[in-house]
C-alpha cells in the first residue's frame, strides 16, 4: 500500500510540474515586422494584428500600425482590461491619455476582438507628451487615449496584454 501511495503522488507531483511547464517563446523578427508594416494600406490608419498567442492563462499580442499623417483625429478608450504598450518604430507625434472622450456619433465595433470601441472625436484634457522613434508608452485597459496630431506618416507597434481573451489568437 505504502508503495502504491508513494507511486500516486510521485505520479501527481511529475503531472503537477508539466502542467505548469512555461510555454515556448514567440519569434518575431526585425524582418517580418517590417515586411508586415509594408503590407498596411496607405490610405488609413492601420491597426492589425502580427501574432497573438497564448500565454498561460491570458492572450499577448503584437499589432503593426501604419497611420498616415492626414487620418482622422479620433480617440479610443476600450472597455476592456487590456493593457496597451507602444513602441514607436519611425515618425513623430502627440499622445493624449486620460481626459475625456468627445464622443462620435455611433459606437463602432472594434476589429481587435468581442468588444465596442466607442470612438470619438478627440480627447479634452488628458496627458499631453510627444512621441518619436524609440519612444514607449503604457496605456492602461479603459484609459481614453488618441493622437492629437502627428508631424507625418507614423508607424509603431502595440503590444497588447488581454487578460480577458478577447483577442482572436493568429
Amino acid at each position: 500500500m505504502r508503495i502504491i501511495i508513494g507511486s500516486l503522488t510521485a505520479l501527481l507531483m511529475a503531472s503537477s510540474v508539466a502542467a505548469q511547464a512555461p510555454l515556448g517563446a514567440t519569434d518575431i523578427t526585425a524582418a517580418e515586422v517590417q515586411a508586415f508594416l509594408k503590407t498596411a494600406p496607405r490610405d488609413r490608419n492601420s491597426d492589425r494584428p502580427i501574432r497573438v498567442v497564448d500565454s498561460g492563462g491570458y492572450r499577448t499580442a503584437v499589432f503593426g500600425i501604419f497611420r498616415p499623417k492626414n487620418a482622422p483625429i479620433t480617440s479610443t478608450a476600450h472597455h476592456t482590461k487590456a493593457t496597451e504598450v507602444y513602441y514607436m518604430l519611425d515618425g513623430t507625434g502627440v499622445l493624449v491619455t486620460g481626459g475625456t472622450q468627445r464622443p462620435a456619433a455611433t459606437p463602432r465595433p472594434s476589429t481587435l476582438g468581442n468588444w465596442t470601441d466607442l470612438g470619438s472625436t478627440g480627447i479634452e484634457g488628458g496627458v499631453a507628451r510627444r512621441v518619436s522613434k524609440g519612444d514607449v508608452v503604457i496605456i492602461p485597459g479603459g484609459v481614453p487615449h488618441g493622437w492629437r496630431s502627428v508631424e507625418g506618416d507614423i508607424t509603431y507597434l502595440i503590444i497588447r496584454a488581454d487578460p480577458d481573451n478577447q483577442i482572436p489568437l493568429k
